[in-house]
């Protein structure tokens, strides 16, 4: 035999003997709602290749008014869901629900009530008594704080119907929005932005946009866990920090509403108000939850009387894969 042939017959023998390559975890990965600016890091860790860096196949799937994202998760649909606020989490702990907050998307919670300038509604504390539309969610959450904090009644409540047309109807109107949408959709239609009232302004400390998985996932699969989370992580710097246009494409791909104005405006927002990437992401990263946070809204929302102050809290939240710096600047 040649030496050629000796050597063919040497690789093909140690190929023979090699691992078979890995295939990429799949995972299945639940929006809040549909695809916007605001989940602008996944869809950059998507477009760009980092998940597929990480070993992992996600598929994002939006979620919307008549998606239970929660449900889909439980029922073992989803490996992971975004759970839009602490209220969330700690209902997993209250009903023992075997899932948990993973990592804290938002250091602030986005959600605001709007008005129309010049009418009087430009404080927290002028609501008082006024009419005010808020989803059935949010009677159930934060407005519960608002209450408590500023002695709104819940005779003040009316319906929501994910829509501003009363809005543009009615010089009155108040209501709940998201500060990355809303106040752009108003100015184009009205030229004016409208007031904005920002719940973290409202001294509010919840975590929003969390990330929630199984416990039983967290126990037998931590290390897909902390890939997801680590290439998340990355993908969000990547999206703030670098170039956004591949998650821009990716999302209006997703969702044909989402116009290069309102992207560039919810991105905008995002960054200006440090929605993602402030207070303890500063020097924990981007994901960062703390007990101390934690404490502070559960004793918020005890004193709001959502939660018996005996609730064990902190079974609804881990800290095992935050505060790790992942994807961080060197």
């Amino acid at each position: 035999m040649t030496y050629v042939a000796r050597l063919i017959a040497l690789i093909l023998t140690s190929l023979a003997f090699a691992p078979a390559a890995h295939a990429a975890d799949k995972i299945s990965f639940g929006l809040d709602w549909v695809a916007e600016p605001e989940y602008g890091g996944y869809y950059q860790a998507l477009a760009t290749g980092i998940y597929q860096k990480y070993g992992l196949d996600v598929t994002i799937l939006q979620g919307g008014p008549q998606v239970n994202t929660a449900q889909l998760l439980i029922s073992g649909r989803l490996t992971f869901d975004i759970t839009s606020n602490g209220f969330l989490a700690l209902n997993f702990a209250q009903e023992n629900i075997p899932f948990v907050a993973i990592a804290a998307g938002f250091q602030k919670d986005p959600d605001v009530l709007i008005s129309h300038p010049g009418q009087g509604n430009d404080s927290f504390e002028a609501l008082k008594g006024k009419p005010i539309a808020v989803s059935s969610d949010t009677r159930a959450s934060w407005w519960l704080y608002l209450k408590t904090k500023y002695g709104y009644s819940d005779s003040q409540l009316r319906p929501y119907g994910y829509s501003l047309a009363p809005f543009f109807t009615n010089q009155n109107d108040v209501q709940e929005a998201y500060v990355t949408d809303e106040p752009y959709l108003i100015q184009q239609q009205t030229g004016k932005f409208p007031t904005v009232l920002m719940l973290s302004d409202a001294g509010y400390d919840g975590y929003a946009s969390l990330v929630a998985t199984s416990d039983k996932l967290v126990q037998t699969n931590p290390d897909l866990v902390r890939r997801f989370l680590q290439a998340s992580a990355e993908g969000w710097y990547s999206y703030l920090y670098g170039d956004p246009s591949p998650a821009f494409a990716a999302i209006h791909k997703a969702n044909p509403d989402m116009t290069s104005g309102l992207l560039k405006y919810g991105y905008d927002q995002i960054k200006q108000r440090g929605i993602v990437d402030s207070g303890d992401a500063k020097t924990l990263g981007i994901y960062a939850m703390t007990d101390a946070r934690w404490k502070a809204f559960f004793d918020q929302m005890a004193a709001a009387g959502l939660y018996d102050t005996s609730l064990n809290y902190k079974s609804g939240y881990t800290l095992q894969f935050v505060d790790h710096g992942f994807g961080m600047p060197k």
